[in-house]
C-alpha cells in the first residue's frame, strides 16, 4: 500500500514562479530531445549543444530550490571541475574511459575537452545522488558509479554515430556497440563513483524546509529511459541498444522509481 502521508506533515512546496521557472526548463529540455531525431546538420549540432545546457541548468536551479545556494554552487564547481579534470586526463593518457578525441563540432573547447562536456556531468550527477541517497546509506558511491555508467550506455552509442566523437583504439567493444571500447563503461563506473562519493560529503544531505520536491528530476530520469529506449528502437535503428541499454538502466534507476511510487515508511 501507499504510503499515507497527512497533509500538515507535507511541505508547502517553493512560489509558483520558481516552480515554473523549474517547468520551463524541464520541458525546453524534454522538447530538444524530442526534435534531436526529426532534425540533421546544423540545427541538430545547435540542439546537441542547447539540450546538454538547459538539462545542467534544470539540475543547478532544482538544486538550490530544494537545497539552497550552498548545495547549488558547491554542487556545480565540484561536479563541472570534475568532469574537465577527468576528461582531460582521458583525451590525454586514454584512462580511464579508453584512447578518444571529440570533433569540433561540439564548439569552445578547453585544451581539447568542450565546454559542452562538464555540464553534461551536471546534468546527470544531481540526479544521481538524489537517487543514490534514497535507495542506500553505505553504499551511495557504488549505486552512484553504476548509475553513471547506466546512463552513459544511452549516451555513447547516440553521440559516436553523430562522430561528436571517436574512440582511435577499440579493443574488446561492448556486446551491443562494437564502436565503444569497454574500458568506456568501466571508466564511468570508477569515475561515477570517485564523483557521486565526493558529492555526498561535501553537499548538505537534508533539503531545506519549503524546498522542491524531486519530481522535477523524477520526470527528467523517466523521459531520460523512455526517449533512450523508444530513441533507439524507432529512430536510430540501434534496437540492441535500446533493449540492453534500457534494461541496465532500469535495473539501476527502477527502485528508485518505485520507492517514489509507493513511498517508504
Amino acid at each position: 500500500m501507499r504510503q499515507y502521508s497527512p497533509r500538515r506533515h507535507r511541505r508547502r512546496g517553493i512560489s509558483p514562479r520558481s516552480q515554473l521557472l523549474l517547468t520551463i526548463l524541464l520541458v525546453s529540455a524534454i522538447t530538444l530531445q524530442i526534435t534531436y531525431p526529426l532534425i540533421h546538420g546544423e540545427p541538430l549540432r545547435l540542439v546537441t549543444l542547447a539540450t546538454v545546457y538547459f538539462a545542467a541548468g534544470l539540475m543547478v536551479v532544482h538544486s538550490y530550490f530544494s537545497y539552497g545556494w550552498r548545495y547549488a554552487i558547491t554542487y556545480l564547481l565540484i561536479t563541472f571541475s570534475f568532469g574537465l579534470a577527468i576528461e582531460q586526463i582521458g583525451v590525454r593518457t586514454g584512462w580511464p574511459f579508453g584512447s578518444y578525441t571529440y570533433d569540433p563540432s561540439l564548439a569552445y573547447q578547453i585544451f581539447k575537452v568542450p565546454l559542452v562536456v562538464p555540464f553534461a556531468w551536471v546534468m546527470m550527477a544531481h540526479p544521481t545522488l538524489i537517487a543514490a541517497r534514497r535507495l542506500t546509506k553505505n553504499w551511495i558511491f557504488l549505486y552512484g558509479g553504476l548509475a553513471m555508467m547506466a546512463w552513459d550506455l544511452f549516451l555513447d552509442p547516440q553521440m559516436v554515430a553523430a562522430q561528436r566523437w571517436t574512440w582511435s583504439r577499440i579493443g574488446s567493444g561492448i556486446p551491443f556497440e562494437r564502436e565503444i571500447p569497454i574500458s568506456n563503461a568501466a571508466g564511468w563506473l570508477f569515475a561515477g563513483m570517485g564523483l557521486i562519493a565526493l558529492l555526498h560529503v561535501a553537499l548538505p544531505r537534508e533539503p531545506r524546509k519549503g524546498g522542491a520536491e524531486s519530481t522535477a528530476v523524477d520526470i527528467f530520469l523517466g523521459w531520460t529511459f523512455f526517449a533512450g529506449v523508444v530513441g533507439n528502437i524507432f529512430f536510430f535503428h540501434r534496437p540492441l541498444v535500446g533493449v540492453c541499454a534500457g534494461l541496465i538502466f532500469a535495473a539501476v534507476y527502477g527502485p528508485y522509481g518505485f520507492t517514489r511510487w509507493l513511498g517508504r515508511p
